[in-house]
């Protein structure tokens, strides 16, 4: 890749977007093994044949094999954004794009467009949360107070993995117990409230833990080895977790499940749609509906006061059947 590309590249994404892309576009190629000016469609669909039918991944989720159809969908969906810059550029032998928009069905009527379907169907599944009991188990198996501290974050302010790195000192603001999240997803900023816990295991890692060579301020760093000092990274953060995870014998514990256990818990706990909305850092409120439907009181809720409606008017109906009956007679 040419300067002038990774320079555009970096000014429109997050660095760990530029890497998610980079990895899927390395795995397109790989398979397609052409250059981009050479790929055909049939090179698209050998492709995702061979996605899916990928064995010798485990999914950590459901524990299945093979690629989710979330995973397939994403490493497809960056290929288009190539072929897209490509042409934009107007000086390359690429003309169009090999990856269709979807497939036509047999549906009659409206827009070409309301006819087509995915080329990968991605069903809409409920994200996973932790029961408290098993929020317990990993919390008695870390073993410092930088990596509980890391683990509240997400449990109990609703961080994502790269917020929780991304946090400074300058947006720790322990007098009115909120977090400065300046490194969020799309690079959007917001400032969200986080509990005592957290706090407390914060300050003593910052007492007892955190080197005092650290040149950065970043507030989470590696406190070991060669590397001591510095900014923990995802891949750290990642070991850290799953050693927590095997310690406490669980085999889900994602920081995902960590953050959609937070939010669940908020929403359960009588917090609005909107303000649940805020801590997470949606930008649109659609991506926070989900939450109703974890919340089990919720749900509950609504059909008990639903069912309650339903039984008042069947029982005004029944009374006024009755009271016509009577007066019939």
């Amino acid at each position: 890749m040419k300067r002038a590309d990774r320079g555009f590249v970096a000014g429109r994404c997050r660095p760990n977007t530029l890497r998610a892309v980079a990895f899927d576009l390395k795995a397109f190629f790989t398979v397609a093994a052409k250059d981009p000016a050479e790929v055909t469609t049939v090179e698209v669909f050998d492709f995702l044949a061979g996605q899916r039918g990928d064995r010798s991944v485990v999914r950590l989720a459901d524990r299945g094999l093979g690629l989710s159809a979330q995973t397939i969908a994403r490493r497809l969906s960056s290929v288009p954004g190539l072929y897209a810059y490509l042409i934009a550029r107007g000086d390359t032998p690429v003309q169009v794009s090999p990856v269709p928009r979807g497939l036509l069905t047999r549906r009659q009527g409206g827009s070409k467009r309301s006819r087509m379907v995915p080329l990968v169907r991605v069903p809409r599944t409920l994200p996973g949360i932790l029961p408290p009991e098993e929020v317990d188990r990993l919390a008695g198996a870390l073993r410092t107070h930088r990596d509980r501290a890391m683990v509240l974050a997400m449990l109990l302010a609703g961080l994502r993995r790269c917020e929780v790195l991304g946090l400074r000192f300058a947006g720790v603001q322990v007098a009115g117990r909120r977090l400065v999240v300046v490194e969020g997803k799309g690079g959007h900023h917001r400032v969200v409230p986080a509990a005592n816990r957290f706090f407390g295991a914060l300050g003593a890692c910052l007492q007892a833990e955190r080197p005092a060579t650290a040149g950065t301020d970043r507030v989470f760093v590696v406190l070991k080895g060669p590397r001591r000092g510095m900014p923990l990274s995802a891949e750290g953060l990642d070991e850290i977790l799953d050693g927590a995870r095997r310690r406490a014998g669980l085999e889900h514990a994602t920081c995902h499940e960590l953050r959609h256990t937070c939010l669940t818990r908020l929403r359960e706990a009588g917090m609005a749609l909107e303000a649940v909305q805020a801590q997470a850092g949606h930008r649109s409120i659609e991506s926070t509906r989900v939450y109703l439907h974890l919340a089990n009181d919720w749900l509950a809720g609504q059909y008990r006061r639903a069912a309650a409606l339903i039984d008042a008017d069947e029982a005004a109906v029944s009374e006024m059947l009755a009271a016509q009956e009577v007066a019939a007679r």
